[in-house]
C-alpha cells in the first residue's frame, strides 16, 4: 500500500464507513483532558478488540466540530497486515460489540491503491436542518434540527444561495487558521422545504474551511427572514472579510451525509492535488 507517496511495507490500509449522533461528543479529533471524541471512541475499540498494545490513529475524511453528526463520514486506518489477516472476518461485529450507540461502523474493506480519506476525497455533502414552526421543534427531532424563531422565505434563501456558488474566497464566512487556505469550490447551495416543515439545505463542495456551512446558514436565514436582501450574503463574500451580521449557526442542525471519491485509478493523484495550497486566478493588475 502506499502512505502519502511513499510505499510501505507490511501495512494495510483500510477504509472504515461510519455514521455518529455527535450530541454527546467534543468533536471528530482527539482532544487533551478526556473529552469524549468520535475518533477518541473508534481508536479505542479497535484497540480493544484487536488486543493491540499500541494506538492505530484513524484519518478522516472531513473532520466535524462538537454536536455536528455524520451519516456517510469515512476515514482509513493503516494496520499490520499479519492484525488484518487475523481480526478481519470478525472485526465489524467486534467493533459493533464494543463501541457506544451513538457511533456505528457500517463497513471495513481494504482501500484501493492510492486511497486517503481525506486527500483523496473530490466534495462532501453537508444537510443542515431547521425549521420555523412557531410551536418550535418535534422533540424527537430536538438534538437534529435547528428551530428559527421567524417565518423563513425559502425562495428567497435560494436566490441568494445561487449567488455564492463557485470558486472563491469564503474567508468572509470562515474561521481562519494559520497557513491554511479559505478558497473553496461551492458546488450546490438549495433548500428546500418538506411536507414536515422542516427546510433542509444541501450544502457540496470540494473541501470546506472552519465554520464554512454554519456561517452560511447564518447568513441565508438572515435573508429568509427578511432582515438582509437576496444580493447581501454574496457582498459578504466579495468583501472578503468577517461581518459581525453573519452568525454561526449552532451546530446540531448539520450533517456530514456523504464523501465522494474519484475512480480508483485516479485516487493519488487527487491525494497530491488536494496537497497544493490553492490560490484564485490573477484578476490582473491596476
Amino acid at each position: 500500500m502506499w502512505n502519502g507517496d511513499v510505499r510501505v511495507s507490511g501495512v494495510v490500509r483500510v477504509r472504515l464507513d461510519l455514521s455518529y449522533d455527535g450530541t454527546a461528543f467534543s468533536g471528530w479529533a482527539k482532544q487533551a483532558g478526556g473529552r469524549r471524541t468520535v475518533q477518541g471512541e473508534i481508536e479505542d475499540a479497535l484497540r480493544t478488540v484487536t488486543r493491540s498494545a499500541t494506538t492505530f490513529e484513524l484519518t478522516v475524511a472531513g473532520r466535524t466540530d462538537a454536536g455536528v453528526h455524520a451519516r456517510g463520514q469515512v476515514a482509513h486506518v493503516d494496520l499490520p497486515r499479519e492484525v488484518w489477516a487475523e481480526h478481519r472476518p470478525k472485526l465489524l461485529k467486534r467493533l459493533a460489540g464494543r463501541l457506544p450507540k451513538d457511533v456505528r461502523v457500517w463497513a471495513l474493506r481494504e482501500a484501493p491503491e492510492g486511497f486517503d480519506a481525506r486527500f483523496s476525497a473530490i466534495w462532501r455533502r453537508y444537510a443542515y436542518r431547521v425549521t420555523d414552526n412557531p410551536g418550535g421543534v418535534d422533540p424527537l427531532l430536538r438534538n437534529h434540527v435547528l428551530w428559527h424563531d421567524w417565518p423563513l422565505d425559502v425562495d428567497a434563501m435560494n436566490e441568494a444561495a445561487r449567488g455564492l456558488l463557485g470558486e472563491h474566497d469564503f474567508a468572509a464566512y470562515c474561521k481562519r487558521r494559520e497557513g491554511a487556505t479559505t478558497i473553496r469550490t461551492l458546488q450546490q447551495l438549495s433548500l428546500v422545504r418538506g411536507d414536515d416543515g422542516i427546510i433542509t439545505a444541501t450544502v457540496r463542495a470540494d473541501a470546506f474551511c472552519h465554520n464554512m456551512v454554519r456561517s452560511l446558514i447564518g447568513a441565508l436565514l438572515f435573508v429568509g427572514d427578511g432582515h438582509r436582501a437576496p444580493d447581501w450574503p454574496a457582498k459578504v463574500l466579495a468583501a472578503g472579510v468577517r461581518d459581525s451580521a453573519v452568525h454561526v449557526v449552532r451546530p446540531h442542525g448539520l450533517t456530514l451525509e456523504e464523501v465522494g471519491y474519484p475512480a480508483d485509478e485516479l485516487l493519488a493523484a487527487r491525494s497530491v492535488e488536494a496537497r497544493n495550497k490553492r490560490t484564485l486566478p490573477s484578476a490582473g493588475c491596476c
